[in-house]
């Protein structure tokens, strides 16, 4: 393998298709927080216009209890998000300035029939995928994630922080990441050679003076509080050579979000997952109860690729698993090392076979999927994350019994 580049890109939480994203999971939150086998299928669409907005709710649901009210959760999801004002880009608490429509229905009789007896919730294939190229950067440790993937996520995830903790108030809720890194000839990552950060933000020229003040000022405030703070100079990344793109068009003022650019649930699939170094099913994850397998099996697969290569037998694993609607177990299981593993993949993916129980039940039972816990994965990223005694990111949490069962297989 010859040196090469590689790039990821992320988006805030304020992005207008991660608010929706954000919506659509704190829907079935409230779903699941009053009937824990809820079926939930919702889709949000949002568009700031210059008179007023609008929130569009679209999708199945079937709750035994009460049905939660699905606009003053949309409502609140954006306030919490940040858009409290209509010259930022949306004012979802003013009923005049923000309108809100519902078209959900119930679940199809027929789709609820199969899913009923434990089978998979739809016909489609997932994938997981895990590698050591995190593992010598301390705060990284454990993550098992590609760091292009994983630095860019936790940078966007940064500039909420530094917005919410009003590190820097100027900074609102819209912005994107990327970072591109550089690898030897061995594949191992060498450098950052780019990194790009665009975030909406305040008119600060009465402040700064002019325009070229303000961009200086805003280059260095993101520099140091974001760029700095999740790649350190410990890392030895960043060097003398490393492009740093701050708003590369020179302004991001107000208003932005929703205004700036409609969103739609499930338009950042590829930013949910692995920034595009493993491949993807083409199924979204937010709106979805833990029976669409496009959700459930994509965190399994990630699971079990994580403890492949924690248990030492690769340095990279890709996990594919198909299902059939209604089936209980999958039709296929494929696994891919990339050539790094100790064993053939074939051995490999007998012992997952025999470790890992992959039906739609047993995935929901194991990985604790019948819980709210579905909102916080919305925005920064699905995997690599830290699991919590919360319950959330119960994929990627290290069972040891596993891992001495996958190396004594």
């Amino acid at each position: 393998m010859a040196e090469h580049l590689f790039t990821s890109e992320s988006v805030s939480s304020g992005h207008p298709d991660k608010l929706c994203d954000q919506i659509s999971d704190a829907i079935l939150d409230a779903c699941i927080q009053a009937d824990p086998f809820a079926r939930v299928a919702v889709e949000t669409l949002v568009k700031g216009l210059k008179e007023k907005s609008l929130i569009v709710l679209g999708g199945e649901v079937t709750v035994n209890g009460e049905i939660p009210d699905y606009e003053k959760i949309a409502r609140d999801t954006c306030a919490k998000v940040g858009y409290t004002s209509h010259d930022i880009g949306m004012d979802a608490t003013s009923e005049e300035l923000c309108e809100v429509r519902v078209a959900i229905t119930t679940q199809s009789p027929d789709i609820s029939d199969g899913v009923n007896v434990g089978g998979a919730g739809d016909q489609g294939m997932m994938f997981g995928y895990a590698c050591t190229e995190s593992e010598s950067y301390p705060g990284l440790i454990g993550t098992y994630m590609p760091l292009p993937s994983l630095l860019s996520q936790k940078l966007t995830r940064r500039l909420t922080e530094v917005r919410e903790k009003n590190i820097l108030p100027w900074v609102r809720p819209d912005g994107k990441s990327q970072v591109t890194i550089q690898y030897d000839e061995g594949g191992n990552p060498m450098r950052a050679s780019t990194i790009v950060i665009a975030n909406q933000h305040k008119d600060l020229i009465d402040e700064t003076g002019s325009v070229e003040q303000e961009q200086e000022y805003i280059q260095q405030e993101l520099k140091k509080h974001v760029i700095d703070y999740v790649i350190p100079e410990s890392y030895g990344l960043i060097d003398s050579e490393t492009k740093i793109i701050v708003n590369g068009t020179g302004r991001f003022v107000d208003p932005g979000g929703p205004y700036a650019d409609a969103g739609l649930t499930g338009r950042k699939i590829i930013v949910d997952t692995y920034g595009g170094s493993a491949p993807h099913g083409g199924g979204a994850f937010s709106g979805k109860d833990p029976t669409k397998v496009d959700r459930s099996a994509a965190y399994m697969t990630r699971w079990v690729a994580k403890h492949v290569v924690a248990s030492g037998l690769a340095d990279k694993c890709s996990i594919q698993v198909a299902y059939a609607i209604g089936r209980d177990e999958p039709v296929s299981i494929n696994v891919n090392t990339d050539s790094t593993g100790i064993i053939s993949d074939n051995e490999i993916e007998s012992r997952v076979s025999k470790v890992f129980d992959f039906s739609p039940k047993k995935i929901i039972e194991n990985l604790e999927l019948r819980n709210p816990i579905y909102f916080v994965t919305a925005s920064g990223g699905h995997f690599g994350r830290d699991f919590n005694s919360a319950g959330h990111f119960t994929w990627e949490k290290i069972n040891p019994e596993k891992i001495e069962m996958l190396r004594k297989e």
